[in-house]
């Protein structure tokens, strides 16, 4: 023997076989209290099998499938604790929730659930379930069988639970749509009715039967000499106001994304226009404020008569002098001269604009 041979070194002992070992079994503890921490755990000791002791590479392949097995099993002795810990807690009534309670029997022998969770969001109505104790699955609850990616943009509709095997299934919709009649079944869409020729009041309470959020409805005009009323404008006056033109048509399903339009006239019985036009943005509410618009024979235009039922010019001429009636300031007339009052009295006389076009303005 060399007595000057160098003693053989040994490995520090957290290279040891004993302390990948110790590592494994602690994946195992820790996934039983939090799945998060042993995952965290698992990564470590994997890094640790493949590194620290002087294994051979199938021994290390088989640690690592072990690390993952041992924190599946430990997770699960985890999810059985928390379980009972459920059960405990409900059994003192503390929570109004429990889902845990033994079911009464149904006509059907079908298991009933204590908790109801229809209306609710998808998102919080499977964390409350899963918080009773239950696995909680999900699908589609119209017919069209979609992929439910974003859980919170869905609402419940339909909920089936197995209280002996503590699951439950929710049937759910997006958001803004109605629920099926059942589970499977079409998308109860309402139907846009015909309002055509009816007062905005009566078609708003049409629109309202039929199930259509009025938020979804726009308002335009038909005549090109009258300004689109508010919807409050249009609600003063609704026996006023007449629905000319719809969209869409009677009969189309208004969904969510549907935009309902109502195109509207007015007049009463003091106007000389009484009627819908063939075609919105056609005609003009008061014939006079057409540019084309022309007098007759007598000098008398739709809106009023000339003085004395005759030109008042001498000569024959029918330049100027016509009196139309009321007016409104602004809007194009015809022909160049002729005169009108607003609604509040003001005296008014067709010439022309800065646009070069006859318009009324103050006389």
């Amino acid at each position: 023997m060399n007595p000057y041979t160098a003693p053989a070194l040994s490995r520090p002992w957290w290279k040891s076989t004993q302390a990948v070992l110790g590592i494994l079994v602690l994946v195992a503890l820790l996934g039983a209290f939090s799945f998060a921490l042993g995952f965290l755990v698992m990564i470590g000791a994997m890094v640790a099998v493949w590194v620290l002791p002087p294994w051979r590479w199938f021994a290390r392949l088989g640690a690592t499938v072990g690390a993952l097995i041992l924190l599946t099993v430990g997770a699960g002795l985890g999810g059985q604790l928390d379980d009972n810990g459920t059960k405990s807690a409900h059994a003192g009534g503390a929570s109004g929730e429990s889902a845990q309670a033994s079911p009464t029997p149904s006509k059907k022998s079908q298991p009933a659930i204590a908790v109801d969770y229809v209306g609710q969001q998808l998102d919080e109505a499977e964390k409350r379930a899963r918080s009773a104790g239950y696995t909680a699955a999900h699908h589609d609850a119209a017919d069209n069988n979609r992929v439910i990616v974003l859980r919170s943009g869905w609402t419940v509709c339909f909920q089936k639970a197995d209280t002996a095997a503590k699951t439950i299934d929710f049937a759910a919709v997006k958001s803004p749509e109605p629920c099926p009649e059942k589970d499977g079944g079409p998308l109860p869409w309402p139907k846009m009715p015909a309002v055509v020729g009816a007062t905005y009041n009566k078609a708003v309470e049409d629109l309202k039967q039929a199930g259509i959020n009025l938020d979804r409805v726009t308002l335009d005009d038909v005549y090109l000499d009258i300004d689109t009323p508010t919807a409050e404008e249009a609600t003063e006056d609704g026996d006023e106001w007449r629905v000319c033109f719809q969209s869409p048509d009677e009969g189309t399903k208004v969904d969510f994304a549907t935009t309902v339009r109502l195109d509207l006239g007015q007049w009463t019985d003091a106007d000389l226009v009484q009627d819908c036009p063939s075609a919105k943005d056609t005609t003009y509410k008061i014939p006079a404020n057409d540019p084309d618009y022309d007098n007759d024979d007598n000098g008398t235009t739709g809106g009023g008569s000339t003085d004395g039922g005759s030109s008042s010019s001498s000569g024959g001429s029918t330049g100027g002098g016509n009196s139309v009636g009321t007016v409104h300031p602004g809007s194009f007339c015809s022909p160049r001269g002729a005169t009108g009052v607003t609604e509040a009295g003001t005296p008014m006389v067709c010439g022309p604009g800065s646009d070069g076009r006859n318009r009324w303005h103050s006389a």
